[in-house]
């Protein structure tokens, strides 16, 4: 059985997109482990699956595969690349996309320029739904006291439909980013792992980003994680409302009023190659 695919990236976050609405695909996550191998499969960050809807107001179900296998909730940077997929594919001709994911309905939008736009939604505050477990709960910064392998370091918990943990940094380019990265998502009050996000405030209008994520490691650029980054931030007051995220990819734009307003990403998306493997 041969699949089609294409190979994608969103500021070096790279993807393995596979139109599943003109052929039918069934992955078991052992293959997905071997197709992400970037010495013996194709390589990748995540595995984007495009399906047809599974509700009215859909234009695509959308669904996200870790390198290890795992599904996963969200994925900004992968969005974009949905956007730019089923665009050039003329899977659609709508200048807005809703897309179906495990996590609800999210809206995409291309410019003229080229860049994509995603309306995230309203960033989640309730800390049982990244799910954290085991008190002491976080005050209305969303802050709280995680011990780690350089002793106990605050962290703002925020989920984009996905869970991210979110410390402030003097230097992105000093942290211990794999070594708390991964202590962190160890720890048991994240019962389903947590991303890890390392963010240096350079003004309120801008901030430098690096991000662990659960199933992956350290990627070049995290969408989600650039969203929950400038939310504790502005939650702390730190940020305004549009903010530069820069991560060692390039570069996110994140718009967002406050709280009970929805989060809007905008960045490019680039097509690498097309090809096709045998299962």
């Amino acid at each position: 059985m041969r699949i089609q695919f294409t190979k994608m990236h969103g500021l070096g976050n790279d993807f393995l997109i596979i139109d599943a609405v003109s052929q039918h695909v069934s992955l078991r996550p052992s293959q997905i482990q071997k197709l992400a191998n970037r010495h013996t499969g194709i390589g990748f960050d995540q595995l984007l699956l495009i399906e047809p809807p599974s509700r009215p107001d859909a234009d695509f179900d959308y669904r996200i595969f870790n390198s290890d296998g795992g599904e996963v909730e969200h994925c900004g940077n992968g969005a974009r690349c949905l956007a730019k997929f089923v665009t050039d594919r003329k899977l659609t001709a709508k200048p807005t996309i809703t897309v179906n994911t495990v996590s609800g309905l999210i809206e995409l939008a291309i410019s003229e320029s080229g860049l994509i736009s995603v309306n995230m939604g309203k960033p989640i505050l309730d800390t049982e739904a990244l799910p954290y477990k085991v008190p002491p709960l976080p005050d209305e910064t969303q802050t709280v006291s995680l011990n780690t392998p350089k002793g106990p370091l605050e962290f703002g918990l925020i989920s984009m439909g996905n869970p991210h943990a979110v410390t402030i940094v003097d230097s992105i380019d000093t942290s211990d980013v794999a070594s708390i990265g991964s202590a962190v998502q160890q720890l048991r009050q994240f019962s389903d792992s947590v991303n890890v996000g390392f963010m240096e405030i350079i003004s309120e209008t801008e901030i430098r980003l690096r991000v662990f994520e659960r199933g992956v490691g350290e990627t070049l650029a995290c969408g989600t994680g650039a969203c929950s980054a400038v939310t504790y931030g502005r939650l702390l007051g730190r940020l305004g409302p549009k903010v530069t995220v820069a991560t060692r990819g390039g570069n996110l734009q994140i718009e967002w009023e406050g709280v009970g307003c929805d989060l809007k990403m905008t960045g490019p998306a680039e097509s690498v190659f097309d090809g096709e493997f045998r299962l």
